[in-house]
């Protein structure tokens, strides 16, 4: 399974992109693109948008794999991992359902 950081390299890559490129677009050195690609440093939310759309990704698709990413270094220790996304799953339908007003 590939982690957000290799999926965008491999994206770039194949989109014939270069590393300084894609970092001039997003407007952050290419060493911190660089290490984002490697896993050796995490992106924001913002940098993640902004990659969809230069390497043409679905944007939710992205997001999904950012954020899962994100929550499973969280609690991958934890022995009840399972339960705790099991109850995260929960509290999220009932926060739309009595919160967010449409």
């Amino acid at each position: 399974m590939k982690n957000v950081g290799q999926t965008i390299r491999a994206k770039r890559e194949s989109m014939g992109l270069l590393l300084r490129q894609v970092a001039a677009y997003l407007d952050i050195d290419q060493a911190i693109l660089s290490k984002i690609e490697r896993n050796e440093r995490k992106p924001n939310k913002e940098i993640i948008i902004k990659l969809a759309e230069i390497l043409e990704f679905d944007k939710e698709e992205l997001l999904v794999q950012f954020l899962s990413e994100k929550i499973a270094y969280e609690i991958v220790d934890e022995e009840c991992a399972s339960e705790v996304l099991k109850a995260a799953e929960e509290k999220v339908k009932y926060m739309k359902s009595n919160f967010i007003k449409s």
